[in-house]
């Protein structure tokens, strides 16, 4: 018996014998496309599916959690079943089911935090859901890595497919090497009515079209075929359509035609309730000391992010400890070692001198108005806690005479933030904006 029919017969003990008949009995798993992280169910109709979605799949994956110490994203399908000599699944997919990568079924609206930063990409994703095709055709989000641009993307995908659309999802990458392998078997017919006989076309990380001139074309086409038929289409990238380097301007201007939508970097705030909803959705207890120290040290890429609370839950885990401040500081710190590393005092001037609207020579200089005395030590606090220079080093740069003057500067600037939280939040922001724009420049 696979794991998945060992699963069903577990669930078939904790549920009603009713239930079971109606929903659970007639479930499939797919053992082929199956993976450990992703557990795919067939089942016949839209009906059983989102009853089993909405009641049982928290469940479900739990109990492979239970058998395996994975637990996975549970998918649950919708298509026409047979069943071979083997007793594996032959599923030949409906009009309601997708044909290409299978979409993440935790990218749900209600999942995404809103900010500041996100609010006009969220709400236009979500008007394009309720809407397909009729508003914003093509709907295109940009923004940087790790900040949510597929989970929109797919929540767009998972809405419509709970609604019974046939919805196609796809990267740039697999649409050009499935192009490449149409072109060499001359199958291309099979290519075209594979991604445009759907209600919906996802297309993720579009700026991989860069002087891919064959690709271009046929996107060109199948954009075209699809916009004339009212179906709606959605993009993302990591950058605007006019910043993608060898785009053609026919293409570009169509990518334009529609909404673009861009996602900023998430301030403190939005970043704590990431950190919050994710903890409560993977289980994991940590303190808001710890998530405030998460939110303030790791960065922007919310993938990472994710990472890293994985990592710290694996860990206390496997060692049996409970995740304290000092536990979470001595396990990432090999991470921000790299990412002090990478972070130059010069970058921090050039920031700080830009919010703070001094010059960057005055920070340098032997000036004491209020405003560069301000400025210099909010760099030299930043320095000491975001590089690897050395105290004697970072007076060297500042034109101070020791060491001494640095660790005074340090004193002082500890003794505002704790009596000043507004100046605590000003700092964190600063420490994130540096880390960011260290990061775009790499």
């Amino acid at each position: 018996m696979n794991i998945g029919k060992s699963i069903l017969s577990e669930l078939k003990k904790e549920i009603n014998q009713n239930e079971y008949d109606r929903y659970i009995k007639n479930m499939h798993y797919d053992e082929v496309n199956s993976r450990s992280d992703i557990a795919i169910f067939t089942v016949q109709n839209i009906i059983v599916a989102k009853w089993i979605k909405t009641k049982y799949r928290e469940k479900i994956a739990h109990l492979f959690e239970i058998h395996s110490d994975v637990k996975p994203q549970v998918n649950i399908l919708i298509g026409k079943i047979k069943i071979n000599s083997q007793g594996n699944i032959k599923r030949k997919e409906n009009k309601t089911g997708t044909k290409s990568t299978h979409l993440n079924p935790s990218f749900k609206f209600e999942d995404f935090i809103v900010g500041t930063s996100n609010q006009f990409a969220f709400t236009t994703a979500k008007s394009v859901a309720h809407k397909p095709g009729k508003q914003y055709n093509p709907l295109f989000i940009y923004g940087g890595v790790g900040l949510g641009k597929t989970h929109l993307l797919q929540a767009i995908g998972n809405y419509q497919i709970d609604e019974g659309k046939k919805v196609i999802y796809t990267t740039l990458e697999q649409f050009m090497n499935k192009y490449i392998s149409h072109v060499k078997s001359q199958t291309m017919d099979r290519f075209r009515e594979h991604f445009r006989e759907c209600d919906l076309l996802l297309i993720d990380d579009v700026q991989f079209l860069s002087r891919k001139e064959q690709t271009q074309e046929e996107l060109f086409h199948t954009f075209n075929e699809l916009h004339n038929l009212n179906k709606q289409i959605v993009m993302t990238s990591d950058r605007a359509p006019k910043k993608i380097a060898g785009l053609v301007d026919r293409l570009r201007t169509r990518f334009e035609m529609g909404l673009m939508a861009d996602i900023q970097p998430p301030g403190l705030e939005t970043k704590i309730a990431i950190i919050e909803k994710k903890c409560e959705l993977d289980g994991i207890t940590l303190n808001s000391d710890i998530i405030n120290y998460i939110a303030t040290n790791m960065g922007d890429n919310i993938r990472e992010i994710e990472g890293t609370l994985i990592k710290l839950n694996a860990m206390s885990s496997m060692l049996n400890q409970e995740i304290t401040l000092e536990f979470t500081k001595t396990a990432i710190k090999d991470q921000l070692k790299e990412k002090q590393e990478n972070i130059s005092i010069d970058d921090i001037v050039k920031i700080i001198s830009k919010e703070m609207n001094v010059k960057p020579s005055d920070i340098k200089s032997k000036k004491r108005t209020r405003n560069v005395v301000n400025a210099r030590r909010i760099v030299i606090y930043l320095a000491r806690n975001l590089t690897p220079n050395s105290m004697p080093q970072i007076a060297q740069y500042v034109g101070m005479k020791d060491h001494t003057a640095i660790s005074h500067a340090m004193k002082k600037i500890n003794e505002i933030i704790d009596s000043d939280e507004n100046f605590k939040v000003l700092l964190e922001e600063f420490s994130n904006k540096i880390g960011t724009t260290t990061k775009k420049n790499e």
